[in-house]
């Protein structure tokens, strides 16, 4: 296939196909909310909201947050050309979209989305914690940065479901919900970043949001009875380099 006919088919002719496989598929699933109050309380209320979650579990939040009781969010997309396809849907499901990503344009798109949450009352941002590239698990501080430029708060975000595919050779294992999938969702407490923050404090919410995101997910997995083969959390690059230096 030549490069101009592969790319007319990722940019144009599959976002249109992804969607409508989307739309479908998530016309049969039926969500179970879990802290309900507390959800409706953070994003409906006076601060700025930052959702975090698990970039794994996307595809199953995106319906659940298009939905107009659930607000108005803000959403960062890569600007890869799998990208494309994904804020083609992202866009049509009703979200607002800024492309940019750990990898590429990330400084821009946070600055882009600091803008739209000082401009617009009422909107939310939604940022897997471990980026566009991950590594799988481990929380990148963008979300606390956008908070603690805009007055926000950073509600970890959880889903779950037992029926679903799990694309293994993805570096996040994302899960796709099967139709007619039951899919939790469930929120913590969320973390207020103080404005005169320093490298030690950022880092040290950094790794609360770490360990709160990957305790609600492990939660509801149990809950709903999900299992992977891999763990949440892919082993930190720097301490496996060091475990193999330590090797004899």
């Amino acid at each position: 296939m030549s490069k101009p006919l592969r790319e007319l088919l990722v940019r144009r002719v599959l976002p249109p196909v992804v969607l409508q496989l989307y739309r479908g598929a998530g016309a049969s699933w039926r969500y179970v909310t879990h802290n309900e109050a507390l959800l409706a309380a953070t994003v409906f209320g006076a601060r700025p909201v930052i959702g975090a979650f698990l970039h794994a579990r996307t595809f199953q939040l995106l319906r659940y947050f298009s939905r107009p009781e659930r607000g108005r969010w803000a959403l960062m997309c890569s600007q890869s050309r799998d990208g494309d396809a994904i804020a083609y849907v992202e866009q049509r499901l009703g979200f607002r979209v800024i492309r940019g990503s750990s990898g590429r344009g990330g400084a821009r798109a946070l600055v882009s989305l600091i803008k739209a949450l000082r401009d617009s009352p009422g909107l939310c941002a939604g940022l897997s914690i471990d980026g566009s590239r991950g590594p799988r698990g481990i929380a990148q501080p963008g979300g606390l940065v956008l908070a603690q430029k805009t007055g926000g708060v950073v509600l970890p975000i959880a889903a779950s479901t037992r029926q679903a595919w799990v694309y293994g050779r993805s570096w996040d294992r994302l899960a796709v919900p099967r139709p007619f999938a039951e899919i939790h969702v469930d929120v913590a407490e969320p973390i207020a970043v103080p404005p005169d923050a320093d490298v030690a404090q950022l880092e040290q919410l950094r790794l609360r949001l770490e360990q709160s995101v990957l305790a609600l997910h492990a939660a509801l997995d149990r809950r709903t009875g999900f299992a992977d083969s891999e763990p949440l959390r892919a082993p930190d690059p720097v301490s496996v380099a060091h475990a193999v230096e330590a090797k004899p």
